[in-house]
């Protein structure tokens, strides 16, 4: 095919100017109309040309790689993975489990407020019948006291009995307890977007000689020998057992607090009154021996719940690290579990008549306050 030719200079059109975008002369392009334009030869442009064309090609194969490789397997993978589902699954799992635990909880209660009204009742009925009773005899006393022998109304007096309070007039506080709403209220209270714990430290004034505290008033260790120079006497200071108290006194309002256990096999962990004793070897100072104070004892590899002197075993799979305490004054709940996994290790309720302190004992290696 023959070369178009310049109609103007009659030359093969070898050169292309970018400014008119089209095909022109070598004369067009030194001495023509286009001398002052962007020219460049046409073999050139051809060569960039079909660089370019290669460049497209190879960015379509990689384009259509990207397509039915990657694009598909990630398609495939989310229909595999169906995140959806498998959240609304879970939700649904969650919510149908805590209706079916709503319904029996409000059943029980429901079934503890008609025997308490039942014995409300047969109560008021029978104490009622007793003071129609006594009222009878005294009439008949005041005609008869002549005629009937005093023993006789004696008998009829005391027959009538003394009233008196019993368990099974007030309502079971136990009837609305459920585990999986403690753990379902402590996880959506530790995991929620407006927790955080409380900030604490140890009191450096309650710390007992056996034990010395860090610079940063946040780790107890166990010291195996008393220090030479003994501490100044302060009120405060336990004097025998290995205790130590938090700063902050709690008497409203939901605090938490996490204590890094993982270097002792000693150690007790919980709330106490300011006013427990702080002086001497008997149980009134000891944590968890008296009415005053509520711990999480571990000891020999056993791990218990203490209060005024009695243990409940707790059974625990795996040793854990930490130990987080969730106190909701509130509801008057205490709370012990596991931080990763909030797993609940035991939780109760008690009626506090006295605002609580943290405290904490330990007689191996130390223990430390988290924040």
């Amino acid at each position: 095919v023959e070369s178009e030719q310049c109609v103007e200079h009659e030359a093969e059109l070898d050169w292309f100017c970018g400014t008119e975008q089209k095909l022109i002369c070598s004369h067009c392009a030194i001495v023509g109309s286009c001398h002052a334009h962007t020219v460049t030869p046409v073999a050139t442009r051809v060569t960039a040309l079909v660089d370019v064309c290669e460049k497209m090609q190879l960015q379509a194969l990689r384009i259509e790689r990207f397509i039915e490789q990657t694009l598909t397997a990630k398609e495939q993978n989310l229909q595999a993975n169906r995140a959806r589902e498998q959240v609304l699954a879970q939700v649904g799992a969650a919510r149908e489990a805590l209706e079916e635990e709503e319904q029996r909880l409000l059943e029980e209660v429901q079934r503890e407020e008609e025997r308490v009204e039942q014995c409300l009742l047969t109560q008021r009925a029978h104490w009622n019948q007793a003071l129609s009773t006594l009222s009878q005899t005294r009439s008949r006393l005041v005609h008869t006291l002549t005629h009937t022998p005093d023993a006789q109304l004696v008998e009829e007096a005391e027959g009538v009995g003394e009233p008196c309070d019993t368990n099974i007039l007030n309502l079971n506080p136990n009837c609305s307890d459920s585990k999986l709403l403690r753990g379902l209220w402590a996880a959506a209270l530790l995991l929620g977007p407006n927790y955080g714990s409380s900030y604490l430290k140890f009191d450096e004034r309650t710390v007992s000689p056996h034990l010395s505290l860090s610079e940063d008033f946040c780790t107890l260790t166990f010291l195996r020998k008393k220090p030479r120079q003994p501490q100044p006497y302060d009120p405060a200071r336990f004097d025998h057992w290995p205790n130590a108290l938090g700063s902050v006194s709690m008497s409203s309002g939901t605090h938490s607090w996490v204590v890094d256990v993982g270097q002792s096999a000693a150690f007790k962990v919980g709330v106490c009154y300011a006013s427990l004793e702080r002086k001497g070897s008997g149980n009134e100072a000891r944590l968890g021996y008296n009415s005053e104070s509520w711990v999480l004892s571990h000891y020999d590899g056993d791990y218990s719940f203490c209060h005024a002197g009695k243990k409940v075993p707790l059974q625990v799979v795996k040793k854990p690290q930490r130990i987080g305490l969730l106190l909701d004054w509130t509801t008057q709940t205490l709370m012990f579990y596991e931080p990763d996994s909030c797993a609940v290790l035991y939780s109760f309720t008690e009626q506090f008549s006295a605002p609580l302190l943290p405290a904490c004992a330990v007689t191996h290696q130390s223990i430390t306050i988290l924040h």
